[in-house]
This record gives C-alpha cells, sequence and structure tokens, in this order.
C-alpha cells in the first residue's frame, strides 16, 4: 500500500468526523499497488446515513489539503442494494483501519 500509517490515520479520522463515528473507510485502486507510481486516493466510505453534497465536498477538499493528493469518493449507505461498481470496489479494497 502506498499511504503511509499517518495517512491513512488521517483519512479515517478525517471521515469520521464529518461522516459520522460509524463510517468504514475502504481503499481501492492503485494506491494498493506498491509497484505502481502516481495516482489518486480512492475511497469507498460505508456510512448508515447518505452524505450531503456538501459533506462529500468537504471530506473530499480536507483530504486533498491534508495529503496533497487527488481523492475520489465512492459512498455506499449501509443497508441498501449494492451497485456492481460498489461490489468491484469493495472486493479489491482493504479497510484502512485494519491497515493502520
Amino acid at each position: 500500500m502506498r499511504l503511509s500509517v499517518a495517512q491513512t490515520r488521517q483519512i479515517t479520522h478525517t471521515v469520521r468526523q464529518l461522516a459520522g463515528g460509524t463510517a468504514e473507510v475502504y481503499l481501492f485502486g492503485s494506491r494498493l499497488d506498491d509497484n505502481a507510481r502516481g495516482g489518486d486516493v480512492d475511497l469507498l466510505i460505508e456510512s448508515a446515513a447518505p452524505l450531503g453534497l456538501l459533506q462529500r465536498a468537504r471530506i473530499k477538499m480536507e483530504l486533498e489539503a491534508a495529503l496533497s493528493l487527488p481523492v475520489d469518493i465512492v459512498e455506499h449507505v449501509r443497508d441498501t442494494p449494492v451497485t456492481p461498481f460498489q461490489t468491484l470496489a469493495r472486493a479489491r479494497a482493504i479497510r484502512l483501519d485494519e491497515a493502520s
């Protein structure tokens, strides 16, 4: 994984602060590949309630400022149907608090 422990802690802290303390954060995409270079930070955020547009924008902006990296967010609300893309992202993801 091409994020430091400090970066993963920053991500989980920011998401839980802004999306709720029970939000789960998963990292997927190129940042999981130690041999890749560059790339953005792809996050799947699973929360109890939908994120509002401003809430989602604030999470993205705060993380991009803290990490100095572009951040993409995919959202899933617990107990709702999962899209094929969410299924694919989750299958290839690691939960960040488990990775730190």
